[in-house]
């Protein structure tokens, strides 16, 4: 196993449970700004300061530090393929330990953590196989609150994005304050029952306040924000004008007999962060 790889990864989870990407700050002061709502402007007040607290501390953000989830885009002549699960959980292990991390592993059968945030398919992989010498990692620490908030629909294709948009709304009126809002939705809209939710999940490393680059897409995320932020739950559901900070859709092709559509909720402590290994076993770690 590469140590230096080990190194790089435990680095990539430490910074992404401690510091919150730009994107995701400049949206929730930006929201600061707008809001009208002396308890929803406190929310977020308060929200912003224990963003800087983590940050100046190096601390994680949330005593939730989530389930690790990694979406690996493998380039298939990377000499470090082979072992790049291994490297995967075995950072897991040493980031829980080391940061530390809350252990979030829990075995169905018998109820016993594991401790180390490691366990049967997880910490969670999404493997993509693509051209050249490089492999890049998404890493998404998901958090359980907002996690349960996640839902999956087999609309009628006659439904169609009127239908989407009624399927989300109803299920964020449903949740209210229990993702700790203000939220980012992750939407997949097509392919299989998986694929939707893996595409919804994929959409959230888009950044925020950047649309699809298809204006159909485009033109749907921006209605569902609306929507959602119509709902007035706000800022830990306690009123206000900002529900969500940013809606984020990603598409496939559907069969003809099926819309699918998976819906991912995020909470505002929108964590990612990202890591490229080039041919050498150099890594390079970026928010």
């Amino acid at each position: 196993m590469e140590e230096n790889l080990i190194k790089a990864v435990v680095e990539a989870i430490h910074l992404a449970v401690t510091n919150l990407p730009k994107d995701v700050v400049n949206a929730i002061k930006e929201a600061y700004e707008r809001e009208e709502s002396k308890i929803a402007k406190f929310n977020l007040e308060n929200i912003l300061k224990s963003i800087e607290i983590s940050k100046s501390e190096k601390i994680p953000i949330c005593q939730d530090t989530g389930t690790i989830t990694f979406f690996v885009e493998a380039g298939i002549k990377n000499p470090y393929l082979g072992k790049i699960r291994e490297i995967l959980v075995e950072a897991t292990r040493r980031a829980t330990r080391e940061i530390p991390l809350r252990p979030n592993a829990v075995d169905i059968l018998t109820n016993k953590n594991s401790g180390d945030n490691t366990g049967r398919f997880v910490p969670i992989l999404h493997w993509e196989l693509v051209d050249g010498d490089r492999i890049r990692i998404a890493v998404l620490p998901k958090g359980g609150g907002s996690e349960n908030c996640s839902a999956l629909a087999m609309l009628n294709p006659s439904e169609g994005f009127e239908g989407v948009k009624r399927f989300v709304v109803e299920r964020v009126r449903e949740c209210g304050g229990k993702p700790c809002p203000p939220i980012i939705l992750g939407i997949g809209i097509g392919g299989s029952a998986d694929l939707a939710l893996k595409l919804a999940k994929k959409a959230l490393f888009r950044p925020l306040g950047i649309r699809h680059k298809n204006e159909i897409i485009a033109r749907l995320e921006r209605e569902i924000l609306d929507e959602v932020n119509s709902l007035g739950i706000g800022p830990m559901g306690m009123g206000g004008n900002t529900t969500a900070l940013d809606v984020k859709i990603e598409y496939a092709h559907r069969h003809p007999a099926s819309l699918p559509v998976g819906l991912i909720i995020q909470c505002w402590a929108h964590r990612k962060v990202f890591i490229e290994i080039d041919e050498k076993g150099k890594a390079k770690v970026w928010q």
